[in-house]
């Protein structure tokens, strides 16, 4: 639980672009979205969409982090 409340903060203020290259040192291969969305297909099959501008809601990054297959602080090391 302790871990957790560490990593909350961290996770806030991630950005689209910086979430998208982190997703892409996973492996992650980008495809087109639509306007400013990306779509990233990661090794497991997993298709992640991500908005590149502006901060990425922390609910959403959550969800885009366990469905890639990555534990969050994995995650923050990809940053």
């Amino acid at each position: 639980m302790k871990e957790t409340k560490e990593i909350m903060p961290q996770l806030r203020d991630v950005k689209g672009n910086e979430a998208i290259a982190a997703f892409e040192r996973a492996g992650a291969v980008k495809r087109k979205g639509k306007g400013d969305h990306v779509n990233l297909k990661m090794p497991n099959g997993q298709l992640i969409t991500i908005p590149s501008s502006g901060v990425v809601k922390i609910g959403l990054l959550k969800k885009a982090i366990k469905k890639a297959g990555l534990t969050e602080k994995e995650f923050l090391n990809l940053l």
